[in-house]
């Protein structure tokens, strides 16, 4: 059987999120069911992290194990038939046999798009968040650098989630302009905590909007206290843009055999 790393892309709209559930539908099912179409043994998919619902994905990793007689990098064509039209396998290739698409990546970014339109157009609903009022950018992108470098962000945590420690690096954080109304959050660090870059964004909406300060950021995240921190953003601005690992996994392929 070969691992095989997978790229996948999703509209997150209709999904109950990644991970398998019992009373919604989510991505991991149909790809399962898909991958079970190609394959001759059991699927398990291994995701590099989990995405709640109605949250997107443009680069979403996971790795499979499969017996097939398909060529790995014809995969996707194997598998996008059998797959609904807003979950598309963009890539396959074979990495080694102790490759893990979660506990091997080093780096996630993730971009949150957001509306400031007065009368927002009704077809961005799925794919921004539209604050309330009025909101001084300046003021956003002015708080922006408290939150690069390493910090223990369990202040910018929701609550369902064990994790041994609730440090994390942010690497890169930028507010940038699609246009004049429409504005994107992109943000890359080593890992992130449960709703985390929700709350992020969130908080800074809230600093925008005058509910809260650059000096209340800093005291959550010395404190850890999530009441300091601003609202979770809704999840239908949110897009995993990418996810990597420390070498190519073909490369490193080569080097085991």
């Amino acid at each position: 059987m070969k691992n095989t790393l997978l790229t996948i892309a999703y509209d997150g709209t209709n999904y109950g999120g990644w991970q398998v559930q019992p009373n919604s539908v989510t991505i991991e099912e149909k790809l399962s069911r898909a991958l079970s179409r190609i394959a001759d043994n059991p699927i398990k998919i291994v995701g590099s992290g989990r995405t709640d619902a109605k949250v997107h994905a443009s680069g979403q990793k996971a790795n499979v194990f499969l017996n097939t007689k398909v060529p790995v990098e014809r995969i996707p064509f194997a598998l996008n038939p059998f797959l609904p039209d807003d979950i598309v396998v963009r890539k396959a290739e074979e990495v080694h046999s102790e490759f893990h698409a979660r506990y091997d990546a080093i780096k996630k970014t993730y971009r949150y798009r957001m509306n400031f339109d007065e009368f927002p157009d009704p077809i961005l609903r799925n794919y921004s968040y539209t604050p309330k009022g009025s909101c001084n950018l300046r003021s956003i992108q002015e708080a922006l650098g408290v939150f690069k470098g390493t910090h223990d962000f369990k202040g910018f945590m929701s609550t369902g989630s064990e994790v041994k420690s609730t440090i994390r690096t942010i690497y890169r954080i930028d507010f940038q302009s699609m246009s004049n109304s429409q504005k994107e959050i992109v943000i890359t660090g080593n890992g992130f905590l449960y709703n985390m870059v929700r709350i992020i964004v969130g908080t800074l909406v809230d600093v925008g909007c005058g509910k809260r300060s650059i000096s209340d950021i800093q005291k959550a995240l010395l404190k850890g206290e999530r009441s300091l921190a601003g609202h979770t953003a809704p999840p239908q601005g949110l897009v995993l843009e990418e996810v990597l690992y420390p070498v190519n996994p073909l490369e490193k392929l080569k080097e085991n055999r």
